[in-house]
């Protein structure tokens, strides 16, 4: 295969590894003083810098809903209406939002990404666990691990080279 076949065949296979990837570290938190912080915003935050919208809402909104169904099926619902669309939305800015400078478009995109993250899963947890006070006790770590995410993506993305070893021929 060549040209656009093999393109398309690294797209898919990435996205199977970078989803199976975001399954697993959805599945356990490291433990912190009164709850625990995901790293699977890492995995979302980087697959949506280098994928398009619709890999990186695979990878983001169902890779998060797949990891909580298996382990933790309360909030699945809400993973995959706040890490897909978390995922979509890094993913447009980052590739249409100041092309010529890209450090700071991924920068941006995280940033809003990382808002809807927060802003996502507190709404869905007053929702589903019926009590807004739950969901602002769990706040900080949620902010924390968009932090994380968005650090370590961009990070991966930019200092790593992460987005070129993708699509290297």
């Amino acid at each position: 295969m060549t040209g656009a076949g093999v393109n398309r065949t690294r797209i898919i296979t990435l996205t199977g590894i970078l989803m199976a990837m975001n399954i697993v570290l959805s599945s356990f938190g490291i433990p912190v003083p009164g709850g625990h912080l995901y790293l699977n915003d890492i995995i979302i935050c980087a697959a949506a810098l280098i994928l398009g919208p619709f890999p990186a809402f695979m990878v983001g909104g169902v890779g998060a809903f797949i990891g909580d169904m298996l382990f933790y099926p309360a909030p699945m619902f809400v993973s995959l209406a706040t890490h897909g669309l978390q995922a979509v939305v890094i993913s447009l800015i980052s590739h249409k939002l100041f092309q010529k400078k890209q450090l700071v478009s991924d920068i941006t995109a995280v940033s809003v990404g990382a808002v809807i993250m927060v802003v996502g899963y507190t709404l869905g947890r007053a929702y589903v666990y019926s009590t807004p006070e739950y969901a602002m006790v769990k706040l900080p770590y949620q902010i924390l691990q968009a932090v994380v995410g968005a650090i370590f993506g961009v990070f991966l993305c930019n200092s790593l080279n992460l987005r070129k070893m993708a699509f290297k021929q």
